[in-house]
């Protein structure tokens, strides 16, 4: 559910005058939930929050492996769970350790970030498809001891551009599968005895989630979240008087998400486990599998993004399946068009649609649709839902600071207990991000409307949204201006419908260099992960900048608008 409503779909308020304008202000407009305060148990673990209500399901299924069909119920989850704690212990990894999890989606994932939860330890979760110097800036930042993967991923391991890590001394190596040379086997962690798992005294400011995002802009940081930040978030989803708005202990929950993302930790996992839902795991995304998986699990929750909402909207394929199953379908991480939205209802009409909006920092869900909830409160076309529960919104004038009141755009800002610690090690990040009374600016421009509904206009931040994964134009760029054939480079964002948005960069040659398009893009293919990727170079004279030398990157949008003012050669 973290998405941002896309600015073409969304209706712009009416300022002539609308019902409940009001002038901006240095007094504060709150905004909060349609659904009551609930009492929320952030004092406990994570662990023992997700798990406190399992001798309710004990022998329900808990995780489906959908490439293997094996699936494990409530009791083994939290076995397993148990064992790999101890097992984690059994190799020294203790309480503020950091651990990482480079793996596709897959039982071991759930049971390696639970273990490592229950005796204290931090998991920083990577995409296993980055390439060798992006996992290790994020293992150099972490301070990770310890590395869960596949062994088709172990060679990014033993390479870096600046050492060669011995593997099992610099840090220990684990695979769920055959373990490569230097290398253990998962079941080291399986095979332990849970009955020598100890009491680890907790504090719910402990960090235990540690997440890269690169915020507003800049380069990724590690963004601390907390039992309490995590608990306070899937609570605000699943929790209290209205008890589970979106999920149902019968309910079959699809998990084709990346599990290291944490749209699909926090809202697919987590909250399955906390509701007592089964969670069918799927390793990536193929639509012929997908489909067949849906039909024979009959899954009734479809966590997606608008990638995949094309595919099942547009695919032949879709007719030849039964989708019937399918209740609810949530969409998050990037725009969700209005079109789009519709095409897909045509296709599974008995399923309702909820869209959310929210950032890795804010734990991650800002805001819901509750037309799905006891009390249901139908959405408009648009619309990421109400604020959640136990947090406030604001909105604020970006230049004066001032708070504004209804249908007025501004900078959305949101304050509760599951925002983010702050950003690893970065003190200048955070200050700059969380503000002295708790309010973190997210660098989104949106309004609250007359029915307390968030709509997002516009985005501050220079973050580029490819399928919802994250491309930070400064880490692109760093990358462009280190090739001594280009003086200067800038890195924007172009409309694409499949992805949502695409790199593409502005290049200024060195003089008396030549440079090809296609070498640009090469050079950068081999130093990032696929959506990181360059779709086109411009080469430009010069890089428009600001007297104090930011780039003017609105004005290289406005090229785009006029492609025939570019040149890709």
């Amino acid at each position: 559910m973290i998405s941002i409503a896309s600015p073409e779909t969304t209706t712009k308020p009416e300022l002539s005058p609308p019902q409940k304008q009001n002038p901006p202000s240095s007094e504060t407009h709150i905004f909060r939930s349609k659904l009551p305060e609930i009492p929320i148990s952030n004092h406990l673990p994570l662990p023992t929050y997700c798990f406190e209500n399992v001798s309710n399901v004990l022998d329900r299924p808990c995780l489906i492996s959908g490439s293997s069909g094996k699936t494990y119920s409530f009791a083994e989850t939290k076995l397993n769970s148990q064992k790999t704690a101890v097992g984690l212990l059994n190799l020294g990894i203790k309480k503020g350790d950091v651990i990482m999890i480079l793996l596709q989606n897959c039982p071991e994932f759930v049971f390696a970030f639970m273990g490592a939860s229950m005796i204290g330890a931090v998991t920083t979760t990577a995409n296993p498809f980055y390439t060798s110097p992006e996992i290790f800036k994020q293992l150099s930042v972490s301070g990770a001891k310890l590395i869960i993967t596949q062994s088709q991923y172990v060679d990014k391991l033993r390479d870096s551009q600046n050492h060669h890590p011995k593997l099992g001394e610099d840090f220990t190596v684990i695979t769920t599968d055959e373990p490569p040379e230097n290398c253990l086997h998962f079941t080291v962690l399986s095979e332990a005895n849970e009955s020598e798992l100890p009491e680890v005294a907790t504090d719910s400011d402990d960090p235990v989630a540690l997440p890269f995002s690169s915020g507003t802009t800049g380069l990724p940081k590690g963004v601390i979240l907390t039992h309490k930040s995590l608990i306070t978030s899937v609570a605000q989803q699943v929790d209290g008087e209205n008890p589970n708005l979106y999920l149902k202990p019968e309910d079959v929950v699809l998990c084709v998400l990346p599990l290291f993302h944490v749209y699909s930790l926090n809202s697919v996992l987590l909250c399955s486990l906390r509701a007592g839902a089964a969670v069918l795991l799927m390793q990536k995304f193929e639509i012929g599998a997908l489909l067949d998986l849906i039909q024979r699990h009959k899954v009734s929750v479809a966590a997606v993004v608008p990638p995949l909402v094309l595919a099942l909207a547009k695919n032949p394929m879709v007719e030849k399946f039964d989708l019937s199953s399918i209740r609810l379908v949530l969409s998050g991480a990037a725009p969700l068009g209005k079109e789009l939205e519709e095409a897909l209802h045509n296709r599974i009409p008995q399923a309702n649609f909820g869209q959310g909006y929210g950032m890795t920092e804010a734990g991650p869900v800002l805001s819901m649709c509750l037309g799905f909830a006891k009390q249901p409160f139908p959405s408009k076309s648009g619309s990421c839902g109400t604020v959640v529960r136990n947090a406030e919104l604001k909105v604020i004038d970006p230049e004066t600071g001032f708070s504004l009141g209804y249908n007025q755009p501004g900078e959305i800002c949101i304050r509760g207990a599951q925002i983010m610690k702050g950003y690893l090690n970065d003190t200048e990040a955070t200050a700059n991000t969380i503000d002295i009374e708790g309010w973190l600016h997210t660098g989104d421009i949106g309004y609250v409307d007359d029915d307390d509904e968030v709509f997002i206009v516009d985005r501050v931040k220079e973050i580029i949204k490819f399928k919802g994964f994250q491309v930070p134009p400064a880490e692109l760029e760093a990358l462009l201006v280190s090739h001594p054939s280009i003086a200067d480079a800038a890195v924007v964002p172009q409309k694409d419908e499949a992805a949502g948005e695409v790199p593409v960069a502005f290049v200024v040659r060195s003089h008396g260099f030549e440079l090809t398009e296609e070498a640009v893009k090469e050079f950068i293919a081999k130093q990032v992960v696929f959506y990181k990727k360059l779709h086109t170079v411009y080469f430009v004279h010069a890089i428009p900048k600001s007297p104090a030398g930011k780039i003017l990157r609105k004005d290289l949008k406005a090229k785009l608008v006029t492609p025939k003012v570019l040149s890709s050669s």
